[in-house]
């Protein structure tokens, strides 16, 4: 019987009760995708033209962007899927790699963020060495370190579950995949599934938030050390871009944790909303924010109009 069961595949809902509205809800849904990967596909084809944006604080943008643009990929096409065919199924196979990705991707976001703080660390407590200390084999290293942490540290929980039996029901509220709602389908021990998560998220993401706050405090009794106010005001506006975007991903994520951890009570609909904006805000505000607050950004997007334009 569990055989059988196991070899069934799992069955995504997405939008439970609202089957009926599924076209109209793709449109937004759709519209804010292609928004997603034409953001930070323009800032990563800007960075890699432009050679005004090779520097480190662009680099780590680029990183940002692309993980970005790889979370979308990975969620996309069970969402849509669902909104447009309705194509509900998904194999165990396909589902833990999906939740791999998802999550994997969280923890290199937040490493990237990590990077971006080091660096206007950097810029503002040491400008003077800044070039010297940040060389392009040093951002390198930290962008492989990033990635590989992210992708290696996931893996023991997302094994384990290619070892489980699932015999109790393959429905899956979300329209992915993720770790903690698919560990509860398994008929198996799942102590070392709930413990080992805990135990991640306080070494990467609850660390790499202390870490930041930290470094801009340093940052901030830098700026106001400096005599001119002209140039606090310079300092302090460097910063912000990245500040908004802290913000940002760190309260989706705050938010989606105290939602699964201590609003089981909650309707279903209130966890599977703020797993969507989890996963769609933060990728949608990051490259509207650097272009709005970042000349350079500002600068490459006008030409890069222009160019085309004259091309046409």
């Amino acid at each position: 019987m569990w055989s059988n069961m196991t070899a069934a595949p799992f069955l995504l809902c997405g939008f439970p009760g609202l089957e009926e509205a599924h076209r109209w809800i793709s449109i937004p849904f759709f519209a804010i995708y292609v928004c997603i990967l034409l953001g930070n596909g323009t800032l990563l084809y800007l960075i890699k033209d432009d050679h005004s944006l090779h520097e480190p604080m662009y680099y780590f943008l680029a990183m940002l962007a692309g993980t970005d643009v790889m979370v979308t990929l990975t969620t996309m096409p069970t969402v849509m899927g669902i909104l447009w065919v309705n194509q509900r199924e998904i194999s165990h196979t396909g589902c833990f790699l999906q939740a791999y990705f998802i999550h994997s991707l969280s923890v290199v976001e937040s490493g990237s963020l990590l990077a971006m703080a080091y660096d206007r660390f950097i810029a503002i407590r040491n400008p003077l060495r800044y070039t010297s200390i940040l060389t392009n084999a040093k951002v390198v290293k930290l962008g492989v370190v990033t990635f590989l942490r992210g992708f290696v540290i996931i893996l023991p929980v997302i094994l384990r579950l290619f070892s489980f039996c699932y015999c109790k029901s393959h429905v899956i509220i979300r329209a992915f995949c993720l770790h903690q709602e698919v560990m509860k389908l398994a008929c198996a021990d799942i102590t070392f599934n709930r413990i080992y998560p805990v135990i991640m998220i306080f070494l990467t993401i609850f660390l790499d938030s202390l870490i930041i706050l930290f470094s801009y405090i340093l940052i901030f009794k830098t700026v106001m050390s400096i005599a001119s106010g002209k140039e606090r005001a310079k300092a302090l506006n460097t910063c912000i871009s990245h500040v908004s975007c802290v913000l940002i991903f760190y309260v989706t994520v705050l938010g989606l944790t105290f939602i699964y951890r201590f609003g089981k009570h909650e309707s279903e609909v209130v966890h599977i909303t703020m797993s969507y904006i989890y996963f769609l805000f933060p990728p949608l505000m990051n490259p509207l924010i650097y272009s709005i607050k970042t000349k350079q950004i500002q600068h490459g997007i006008v030409q890069l109009f222009f160019k085309h334009r004259f091309d046409c």
